[in-house]
């Protein structure tokens, strides 16, 4: 990968580790597969069938939104929460970056010992 590339990657680390951070609780986790599907929903869904208050799911939410996974639009009264899948998919690269960089140095050790 070229410099520039690994330069601009490692810019983007700040807002991966927010977003990993933000993905790393099963109930953040749990929150955006139940958006996957494009839709728009309230608080009051998100929070149908959850074991936790609604204001425990809104909390969790205004993680997502900091960390940009999901975004809400206003609908009349209420608040509708989209997934915005960009982020995650910005985390490809930098998790593509540092495979390779494990790749290569697990190729180093692999030569090293076997000579």
């Amino acid at each position: 990968m070229a410099a520039s590339a690994q330069t601009r990657l490692a810019r983007q680390s700040p807002n991966a580790a927010m977003v990993f951070a933000a993905l790393g609780d099963p109930t953040r986790l749990a929150l955006v597969v139940r958006l996957c599907d494009g839709s728009r929903r309230s608080i009051a869904q998100l929070s149908d069938g959850q074991p936790l208050t609604r204001q425990a799911i809104s909390k969790h939410l205004r993680v997502l939104e900091d960390a940009r996974v999901v975004r809400s639009e206003r609908a009349g009264r209420e608040n509708l929460y989209v997934l915005d899948p960009k982020p995650i998919e910005g985390l490809r690269s930098y998790i593509e970056l540092v495979s390779r960089q494990w790749d290569t140095a697990l190729a180093r050790l692999k030569s090293f010992v076997e000579e």
